[in-house]
């Protein structure tokens, strides 16, 4: 059953690496991005933040620590070190909540600076950490 789960959380992992590696093309060529491209940029951090929140829980059911809720899973990968800062990873959740409910202008702005200045930063930390686990 523990080999089965191991798998789960790598094929979870092969899925999130490839969206962080499209949100990283977007991050990379944010300044020459028009408005619709920065929405898609915004899309590609909400379905990156939902792959990255499965893969952590994935990951820590092959370890035996069940999690369901994305803010339970963000804590006990808080806990086992698998993220280095739970509170903003707790906000990129709620951020991406927002964004998907949101249409005002400062809003939509200052999202885009979150995702280019922080979040693309604390998703590539967490890439970094699982790619040395497989």
């Amino acid at each position: 059953m523990s080999e089965d789960k191991d798998i789960r959380w790598k094929q979870r992992f092969q899925n999130y690496e490839k969206a962080f590696f499209q949100l990283k093309k977007g991050v990379d060529s944010f300044d020459y991005l028009e408005d619709i491209g920065k929405e898609g940029l915004i899309q590609r951090f909400e379905y990156t933040l939902e792959l990255a929140w499965k893969t952590l829980k994935d990951y820590l059911a092959s370890k035996e620590v069940i999690a369901k809720f994305p803010k339970d899973v963000i804590k006990y990968a808080f806990q086992a070190e698998l993220v280095d800062n739970g509170e903003l990873w707790l906000q990129m959740l709620s951020d991406r909540n927002l964004m998907a409910h949101t249409y005002d202008e400062s809003n939509f702005l200052n999202a885009l600076d979150k995702i280019v200045s922080l979040y693309f930063f604390e998703m590539q930390k967490l890439y970094n950490v699982l790619k040395n686990e497989q």
